[in-house]
């Protein structure tokens, strides 16, 4: 079985509402980091000059690789990444190989039989 790592940089209000449409979208489980920070194209300052950053999440989705381009859609339509400049980005990375996943596989067979005739 193949996987991809989706990797999502997120307004820590949106964490739940894209973690609740990653799992309706397939995913099976998630990581969340706290606290991150990231910089766009311009420093963003408020008042005195003083630089403003929102508090992020960066959240890990290891997907198989059949349905993480759904769960990558969801990602963007809940964040609305592509609508609202700065709301965060989410990009998907091939995995070369992975431990530790025997019962996430084991799911996804399992519901993969179901699904099939």
């Amino acid at each position: 079985m193949r996987f991809k790592l989706i990797v999502a940089m997120v307004e820590d209000d949106l964490t739940d509402a894209i973690l609740e449409a990653a799992r309706q979208a397939g995913c099976t489980g998630a990581t969340v980091i706290n606290n991150a920070r990231g910089e766009g194209l311009n420093k963003t300052h408020g008042i005195f000059g003083m630089e403003i950053t929102a508090k992020r999440d960066m959240l890990l989705f290891l997907a198989e690789e059949h349905r993480s381009r759904n769960i990558l859609e969801a990602i963007a339509r809940v964040g609305e990444f592509d609508e609202t400049p700065g709301t965060g980005i989410a990009f998907q990375l091939d995995v070369e190989d992975a431990v530790g996943v025997k019962n996430q596989i084991q799911s996804l067979s399992e519901s993969e039989d179901q699904t099939q005739p």
